[in-house]
């Protein structure tokens, strides 16, 4: 027996040895899969060249198995029970609802929404367990990419092809200042009042940062070069810290402030000349294959409404 050529035996050519074995006939075969005669007679051919053997008998009242063609059979069908069962397995694996989803996502929603839609998700499908790590949304893009999490939340519109996106929650930037910062008494700034302030700012890859810095240029052709920077802060947390010590303004996500808001700590202004507005995105790669609990999973967050 020829070992190397072992190895090119084909499930199709053993699904037509098995064909052939339960109808007992060429021509009956070919009919039942689909095939011409001549064509399931080379397959055929080319199992038993494979197998370095004969494996079918054939005569004239039909057909019958050589010893070497028996062994064959029996393990085809083993093979392809085994082939039926993962496939079983697999299904039942696409279909079940319960599982462990492994999340990247930036600032904004790792901090202030997805604790909130996790609240939800626990109501409605308590077997889905979520695992989230927090990072800028560059980072969390390239998380993804890299396959150390399934899925990633970020505040921009990704360009790369090798993911699919799905746009979520508006969100609005606006100007934090102190409860009792001379800005405080306004309802809205305009820039030019703002570049002798002292700023604080985000880290460089962060969505707030890369939206402020579009929104500059696109609308005013100016950039935080205009602005006197004091800072630059790892997290939207660190930033209020900052703000709430004294140490200047910044331009943060309206997420982010609404506690201190409700609090009287902070107020927020519309920066008039410059609207900076932008969506969260949920991404992940277009080849991961997804299960019925990331589907649920998908589901509540496609559905969820931070402004609730």
């Amino acid at each position: 027996m020829n070992e190397d050529k072992f190895k090119n035996i084909t499930i199709q050519q053993l699904e037509i040895l098995m064909a052939l074995v339960e109808v007992g006939s060429f021509t009956r075969a070919a009919g039942k899969l689909f095939l011409s005669q001549p064509s399931l007679t080379k397959q055929i051919q080319n199992l038993e060249e494979a197998a370095g053997a004969r494996l079918v008998n054939r005569a004239a009242t039909g057909i019958s198995l050589t010893p070497e063609g028996q062994v064959v059979f029996d393990y085809a069908r083993r093979l392809i029970r085994l082939r039926d069962d993962a496939r079983e397995r697999v299904m039942r694996l696409k279909d079940q609802e319960s599982g462990h989803i492994y999340v990247s996502a930036s600032t904004i929603p790792a901090t202030y929404i997805l604790p909130h839609l996790l609240g939800r998700l626990k109501e409605m499908h308590p077997a889905i367990h979520i695992h989230v790590q927090m990072r800028d949304s560059e980072e969390t893009l390239q998380t993804v990419l890299s396959d150390q999490a399934e899925m990633g939340f970020i505040g921009k519109e990704p360009a790369n092809k090798k993911l699919i996106s799905r746009r979520l929650w508006k969100d609005s930037l606006v100007l934090a200042v102190p409860a009792d910062h001379p800005l405080a008494k306004q309802r809205t700034a305009k820039l030019g009042e703002l570049t002798n302030v002292p700023f604080i700012i985000r880290e460089k890859g962060s969505g707030t940062r890369d939206t402020i810095e579009e929104c500059l240029e696109k609308q005013q052709g100016a950039s935080l070069s205009r602005f006197n920077v004091i800072c630059e802060m790892g997290s939207s947390e660190a930033v209020k810290e900052a703000i709430l010590a004294g140490l200047g303004v910044s331009i943060l996500s309206s997420f982010a402030i609404k506690r201190e808001i409700s609090q009287g700590l902070l107020t927020a202004l519309h920066v008039s000349n410059c609207n900076i507005e932008r969506y969260f995105y949920v991404i992940y790669k277009k080849q991961f294959p997804l299960m019925m609990y990331h589907k649920n999973f998908l589901d509540i967050v496609r559905r969820y409404s931070p402004f609730k």
